[in-house]
């Protein structure tokens, strides 16, 4: 069987790491996956690029521009929406020809428009769709902040509201007719999303199944904590507090309600001054750190895998307080390196984090709750067994193998539906 998973980038961002760690755990168990992506970033031979880099920059400033315009000339929400109105047309290359199934990931930012996902379906391909946030259930939007119009139809997109025209209506016909031009199985990476993906009007002919992302329990592992402290520069001596995001300063990563969190424990346990510090690991990092009461280290944007997993090992608890989130990759990374994690109960993380056995979770929005999580596990929790639990979860539920005979048999069905016109 061969498998092309589309995704727009090689290794930036939450789903090109998952695509990326799905690849591998395919070709470890006997199906022959390559990725096709807009941005290549490595030499790898199983990534191919999309042909034209000029034609790739100008879809991706296009949209940009169109929602730009439609927005009357503001930048507010400029990034967190698309409208998917240009792409290129995946259906000529030798890779998608050649493919058994293709395999849709994260496909936003002028990779591929909306028409051409309707050419793929056209194509006769068995088609698979990973949903790595709401955008194939909604019109316009990757979080849906509340908002249930999607559950019949996207009209009017409260991001939009100050907007011209109904773009969120348009978008959404556009979809529709998208999607009636064959069978998509959308996988959701959690229950949350889920559920979600099942809510949506969009969706309702089409299947929806529940796979979390896999990981590779041998690159994230537990290692000794004094020396991943030695290869990262951070005392040995201290306990150390974790904050990780792509852009720290993102507001949906909770940063505020984290930030509120460490300063109230920092009040009610003064000595944390003397043995507790704070890292803080993403784009923007050195913006916050003056806002935090204990001693802070910004260690910015991180690449090379060998340096976070030392970052991870370095930890003593990992918090993400997001405010709308899927299936975190750090928190399963964090887990996989042994180290508890406190979250809020929302999105799939009330899935990955068992409270009070691999960690804790708060309720949400609710700093207050929060503080008491991080206090709890490094006051009075037994750091062995939350560790040994954290590894545990991972090794049982998110493995590659376990995740990778999941996806050949979501692939064996879509070939199946497709053979036999289901």
């Amino acid at each position: 069987m061969k498998v092309i998973i589309v995704n727009t980038s090689e290794k930036t961002g939450g789903a090109a790491v998952a695509s990326r760690r799905l690849m591998d755990a395919l070709n470890n168990n006997g199906v022959k996956a390559m990725m096709l992506v807009r941005d290549k970033e490595t030499e790898r031979v199983t990534v191919s690029a999309l042909p034209g880099r000029r034609l790739q920059q100008w879809n991706f400033y296009w949209e940009r521009l169109v929602i730009f315009l439609r927005n009357r000339f503001s930048r507010s929400h400029l990034f967190e929406i698309d409208i998917a109105n240009t792409g290129t047309d995946i259906t000529r290359l030798p890779e998608f020809k050649e493919a058994d199934v293709v395999h849709l990931a994260w496909i936003n930012q002028g990779m591929l428009s909306i028409e051409n996902i309707g050419k793929i379906l056209s194509s006769g391909k068995p088609v698979v769709w990973t949903m790595h946030d709401a955008w194939p259930a909604t019109s316009i939007c990757h979080y849906t902040r509340g908002c249930d119009r999607f559950h019949t139809q996207c009209t009017k997109c409260p991001i939009m509201e100050k907007g011209l025209g109904d773009m969120a209506k348009s978008v959404w016909n556009r979809k529709k007719r998208a999607y009636s031009m064959g069978s998509i199985h959308f996988v959701a990476c959690s229950l949350w999303l889920a559920r979600k993906a099942r809510q949506s009007a969009l969706l309702s002919h089409h299947a929806v199944t529940n796979i979390p992302n896999p990981i590779d329990t041998r690159t994230f592992s537990p290692a000794d904590k004094g020396k991943a402290r030695k290869e990262c520069g951070l005392p040995l001596d201290k306990r150390i507090i974790l904050f990780v995001s792509q852009r720290v300063t993102d507001s949906r990563k909770g940063v505020d309600y984290f930030i509120s969190a460490v300063n109230e424990m920092a009040e009610l346990y003064p000595d944390m001054q003397g043995n507790t510090i704070v890292a803080i690991l993403g784009g923007h990092a050195e913006d916050v750190v003056d806002a935090i009461s204990l001693p802070a280290v910004p260690l910015g944007y991180v690449s090379d895998t060998k340096m976070i997993t030392d970052i991870y090992n370095s930890s003593d608890v990992f918090v993400l307080p997001s405010l709308e989130d899927n299936l975190p990759n750090t928190i399963m990374e964090a887990m996989a390196c042994g180290v508890p994690c406190v979250g809020f109960n929302v999105g799939g993380i009330p899935e990955m984090i068992d409270h009070m056995k691999n960690g804790y979770v708060a309720a949400y929005k609710d700093s207050h709750d929060l503080s008491a999580g991080i206090s709890w596990v490094l006051r009075t929790a037994d750091s062995d067994s939350l560790s040994h639990s954290a590894v545990s979860k991972v090794a049982t539920h998110y493995s590659q193998q376990s995740v990778a005979v999941r996806y050949i048999e979501v692939y064996n069905q879509a070939i199946a539906c497709q053979r036999y016109n289901i």
